[in-house]
């Protein structure tokens, strides 16, 4: 199967600066897009940034212009530059990666298991 590791939370000041690392790593045929998610406490989980095998990139509006994703196919890594970081942004952050296994088999989103940003004085 595909296994996804996520790196790099912790605790930084607001208007300061994390980033985050993900790997996937198994059985993986092909990659699709890869991304990140965050979810708060009492809150919905939300797509923050995604970005596609030839480049093309969407964000989250309340991230744009704070935060980059970037991505290496051939390691099947990806990071997140969080820049400006405010304490709204403080949330357990999730890497997903959309993978095929096998040649001609579907794409399935695979999930990392989460780490915490927490942004506070």
């Amino acid at each position: 199967q595909v296994q996804v590791v996520e790196s790099g939370g912790g605790l930084v000041q607001p208007g300061g600066s994390l980033t985050l690392s993900c790997a996937a790593s198994g059985s993986i045929f092909s990659m699709d897009s890869m991304g990140w998610y965050r979810q708060a406490p009492g809150k919905q989980r939300d797509l923050v940034a995604q970005i596609f095998s030839r480049g093309t990139t969407n964000y989250l509006d309340s991230v744009k212009g704070r935060f980059t994703i970037s991505r290496d196919g051939a390691k099947n890594t990806v990071n997140l530059q969080m820049n400006s970081l405010k304490p709204e942004d403080t949330a357990v952050y999730y890497c997903v990666a959309d993978a095929s296994t096998a040649s001609g088999s579907a794409y399935r989103r695979y999930w990392g298991q989460g780490t915490q940003v927490t942004v506070s004085s």
